[in-house]
């Protein structure tokens, strides 16, 4: 573990501090204002609301890692971590619409495309298309060797001609754009080679949707199949032009899409202690608040000493990722701490509200079921210990 840090090209040092630390009080604002008061509908609906949607797009969410010169804000991996945390403090949906446009598919871009596919996708995603990231399939999810998606030259030599399904794909029931990992070769390769990136818009012929699966939480945000049938593609829409190098962009996007779900995942657990500690200091038994009895504030301060402890990891893990270090095991490794921790706060708050914690009609029982995704997606916490585990014996045999 010992191994000096890989170095990446500069970073890129992002909005100005105190621009910034403007735009951060104002989303705040807008969050606690506008976000908040509007859960009941997202619930109710199902669906973000098409006039917070468009507030959305007009104050740049869609955009905020994509560079400035392609009309985005070009943040830091640090400010877009900061502005995950502080828009997850609202129902998940809000975040989940727009999360894979600055994460995932954003960093691919930047990491692999040519710079016509930055000229022709950038604009378009900072101005709110809206994107998805198709990895997962049925039967493969972190197993690419088991992908069956295949891309094979279009007959004419013109293209290519993909087919599959890829599954629990996050926004693919309304998604303008997907990025597609498919085998570009029917043989396992040496480090997933056989895996190559396309940038597939949804209105392409042989593109179709499945119908939004039914989830146990995240009301407002969808994940759904995209079935893939001799979708005909120009030789363009190779990500970067080269075949093999899919898989790699791929992980390197999960690095930032990982760092965001551990951003979210940390949001979230302080919305729900504050609401655990209003609950606290309003409810009585035996006469008193039940904030004053000392096995609630057991709970309520390892719920604090546990988010804090998340909150260092995600200033550590995106200070190295804006310095140019090789965060996959430190992204890992805040992904795990942090969705585990919102598990056991939500839980811990269910506890404080007692009976009514789990009753639909208290906002714990939904913080509960909301927060359990946190440890899946974007690599469960069994497969990222198992990665993390991986890099630390390759180290210590390094420095044998």
């Amino acid at each position: 573990m010992n191994a000096p840090a890989t170095l990446a090209a500069p970073a890129n040092p992002g909005m100005d501090a105190d621009s910034f630390e403007q735009f951060a009080e104002q989303l705040t604002r807008y969050v606690r204002e506008r976000l908040i008061p509007a859960e009941a509908r997202v619930i109710a609906e199902d669906k973000v609301p098409d006039d917070i949607l468009a507030e959305m797009r007009e104050m740049g969410l869609f955009g905020l890692t994509v560079p400035v010169e392609y009309g985005g804000a070009g943040l830091s991996i640090s400010q877009y971590a900061r502005v995950v945390q502080i828009m997850a403090y609202a129902a998940p949906a809000y975040r989940s619409i727009f999360s894979i446009n600055v994460g995932m598919f954003a960093s691919a871009l930047k990491n692999g495309a040519t710079e016509a596919q930055k000229a022709e996708w950038f604009p378009q995603i900072a101005a709110g298309k809206i994107a998805c990231f198709g990895l997962t399939e049925p039967g493969s999810g972190s197993d690419s060797a088991a992908m069956q998606t295949t891309a094979v030259p279009a007959p004419d030599g013109n293209g290519w001609v993909l087919n599959g399904t890829k599954r629990y794909i996050t926004n693919a029931p309304y998604a303008d754009v997907a990025l597609i990992m498919a085998r570009t070769s029917k043989e396992p390769l040496p480090k997933n080679a056989h895996v190559s990136a396309f940038i597939v818009p949804m209105d392409t012929p042989g593109v179709s949707r499945g119908s939004p699966d039914k989830k146990m939480g995240q009301a407002g945000s969808h994940i759904g199949d995209i079935i893939l049938e001799d979708v005909r593609l120009p030789g363009e829409a190779l990500l970067g032009g080269e075949t093999g190098k899919g898989f790699v962009f791929a992980m390197k996007s999960l690095d930032n899409g990982r760092i965001s779900v551990g951003a979210a995942a940390t949001g979230y657990a302080r919305r729900a202690l504050d609401s655990a500690l209003r609950y606290a200091n309003e409810r009585k038994a035996f006469g008193e608040p039940i904030a004053n009895f000392q096995l609630i504030q057991q709970m309520l301060a390892d719920s604090e000493i546990e988010i804090y402890a998340a909150e260092s990891m995600m200033k550590d893990v995106t200070a190295r990722a804006d310095a140019g270090e090789n965060i996959l095991v430190k992204a890992a490794a805040f992904k795990v701490f942090a969705s585990e921790m919102c598990g056991r706060v939500v839980d811990r708050v269910v506890q404080i509200y007692g009976g009514a914690g789990y009753l639909a009609e208290y906002e714990a029982e939904r913080f509960y079921r909301d927060a359990r995704i946190y440890r899946i997606y974007e690599g469960t916490t069994q497969i990222l210990q198992l990665q993390i585990a991986k890099h630390m014996l390759r180290a210590w045999s390094a420095n044998v």
